[in-house]
């Protein structure tokens, strides 16, 4: 399993925009994707505004897919109108058996 992980940050006035968009509009797009087990969105206690996409996949060629198809693109518009102009840190995690 692969655990995929985007790291942003939101700025502050924008946050509950954040969350209503990713939640409503990315998440569900991603969690259609084949082999995407889950999606959580993380909102940090000690620094308002950073944020993480945690998803878990069935493996590194779900990922792969995922990043190639339609609904990451339209992801990706969503994301880069709300977060004008920040940049996403994503890494990717390969689970310990």
């Amino acid at each position: 399993m692969i655990v995929r992980m985007i790291y942003v940050q939101v700025p502050e006035g924008e946050l509950e925009q954040a969350r209503k968009v990713w939640k409503e509009h990315c998440a569900p797009l991603m969690i259609g994707v084949g082999g995407c087990l889950s999606e959580q969105l993380l909102a940090c206690n000690e620094a308002p505004g950073e944020m993480i996409s945690m998803s878990t996949w069935d493996s590194a060629e779900a990922v792969k897919a995922y990043r190639d198809s339609e609904a990451h693109q339209e992801i990706q518009r969503h994301t880069r109108e709300l977060l004008k102009g920040a940049r996403a840190s994503v890494k990717t995690y390969e689970i310990v058996p």
